[in-house]
């Protein structure tokens, strides 16, 4: 005779004998896997967005290969304008894990193809938000690591020293947008840091930055990226890219610095090059500032995406004892675009330093590889 345990126990745990009673002793359902929905980017590309159950960590592989616990966690919506294939998986804390889920792409875009953008259009009449479902923003006045002055504040916000009369980050009805560093007293310094962290986020192809960029004791502008999973691995772990960064006063060569940093190599260790403008150009004028990223190299250009001026690649770690490369490990990043003031580089704004001070961007551009 087969005998169910489950009711059996329920009838002597509540001391009745009716198979109603299973409810409070069955087993969990299984943990759903994750769902993998899309939209339209340009040309063919598409962002990629997982979602699962309330809860529930999501790990991803986009290089075909089965995920695991030890794979990326899925953090924000990613662009994908090459042939790939995105697998995932779903786990409840330290329980459950769903069964994969697997959608194979194949856009097959051509290289140079522009496949995402945010061109700052504003025909509003007056001066607007960044895209929310683009942008949000870093905010305080913690020094962000590097004893920087600045209050950085969000669109809208007037909590003290912020003022939404007088914005920090806003796109203008020139069609750019505009960051701006402000001094609203003596001592104090407002400015924003944009980003695009949870919302969007890239991993391969060439990204540009076209800006104009304010320069003065103090100043401090960039448009750069970080990893997605700086939430779980960190600063440097996650990698950083530098496209646009550059400090201070105009200098004859005036220029512009690309650097990668992650663990092994930041800081006077980092991985840095400068760039010189050519002869009567300036960081003061509107310049293009790219990045080629492809798996295992990082490239950076001003102006000419055929004549890089620096690459780095996964070979440079073996001049750079206990190094890891982190820009191949699975995961996107997203963008930040932002004027700093002040800090450990700059050193802080004298008397010559100009207020306000405007970082303009015209777009932020990627085209496929």
């Amino acid at each position: 005779m087969v005998i169910n345990l489950w009711v059996l126990a329920g009838a002597l745990l509540c001391g009745c004998g009716g198979p109603s009673t299973m409810s409070s002793f069955e087993a969990s359902a299984p943990l759903a896997a994750p769902v993998i929905t899309t939209s339209p980017a340009q040309n063919g590309a598409v962002i990629v967005s997982l979602s699962g159950a309330a809860g529930a960590t999501i790990y991803y592989t986009v290089d075909g290969s089965s995920p695991t616990d030890k794979s990326q966690i899925y953090e924000a919506p990613f662009l994908v304008a090459s042939n790939l294939t995105v697998k995932a998986i779903a786990r409840q804390g330290s329980g459950a894990v769903s069964g994969a889920v697997s959608q194979a792409f194949t856009p097959n875009i051509p290289s140079g193809t522009l496949v995402w953008a945010d061109e700052f259009a504003n025909t509003s009449g007056a001066n607007a938000a960044p895209d929310p479902t683009v942008w949000t923003y870093d905010t305080g006045n913690s020094g962000f690591g590097n004893h920087e002055l600045e209050n950085y504040c969000a669109w809208g916000s007037n909590t003290a020293p912020c003022s939404s009369s007088s914005p920090n980050a806003y796109v203008g009805t020139d069609g750019y947008l505009h960051i701006v560093g402000r001094q609203p007293s003596p001592g104090v310094y407002t400015s924003a840091r944009l980003k695009s962290q949870g919302l969007f986020s890239v991993q391969y192809g060439r990204i540009e930055f076209r800006a104009l960029v304010p320069e003065g004791p103090g100043i401090w502008p960039a448009a750069w990226l970080l990893g997605n999973n700086i939430v779980t691995d960190d600063w440097p772990a996650c990698g950083e890219q530098d496209v646009l960064e550059r400090v201070d006063g105009v200098k004859s060569p005036d220029w512009n610095e690309g650097s990668v940093h992650g663990v092994g190599f930041t800081g006077d260790t980092g991985l840095g090059t400068v760039f010189n403008f050519p002869a009567g150009q300036t960081a003061a004028q509107w310049h293009t500032y790219g990045m080629i990223w492809t798996k295992g190299s990082v490239a950076y250009y001003v102006d000419d995406p055929s004549k890089p001026y620096v690459t780095y690649s996964s070979a440079d770690m073996s001049k750079l004892p206990g190094s890891i490369w982190p820009f191949d490990l699975g995961q996107s990043s997203f963008f930040l675009l932002n004027l700093a003031i002040g800090g450990d580089w700059p050193g802080a704004p004298n008397a010559t330093t100009t207020f306000p001070s405007e970082m303009l961007v015209d777009y932020v551009r990627v085209y496929a590889n």
